[in-house]
């Protein structure tokens, strides 16, 4: 009998380990087109949801779960530090979109 208990155990944390295997971070740089999408996803709001589920599923996967707006300094040494992208008082802004399947 616990030989079964445990076998349903280990079951339990495999099917939940394999469902966190399923996200995925997607960090995207966030310039201005014209329509207000940029502010959007990086302020998070509702208007955003349809751009990065759009985003995520051009990825394969189902929804997104979350997007904001991330400083450069939350990216470990792939994004040069504030200033180096900036020209004519623009400066790159980046976007952290969640993807799940």
């Amino acid at each position: 009998m616990r030989s079964l208990l445990a076998l349903v155990s280990c079951a339990s944390l495999l099917a939940a380990s394999s469902a966190f295997a399923e996200t995925r971070v997607f960090i995207i740089a966030n310039q201005a087109d014209g329509y207000g999408v940029d502010q959007c996803l990086a302020k998070g709001e509702k208007c955003g949801a349809q751009v990065a589920r759009t985003y995520c599923q051009s990825r394969d996967f189902a929804q997104a779960s979350s997007y904001r707006r991330v400083d450069p300094d939350e990216i470990t040494g792939s994004v040069p530090k504030s200033g180096a992208n900036c020209s004519h008082g623009h400066c790159d802004e980046y976007v952290a979109i969640t993807c799940q399947r």
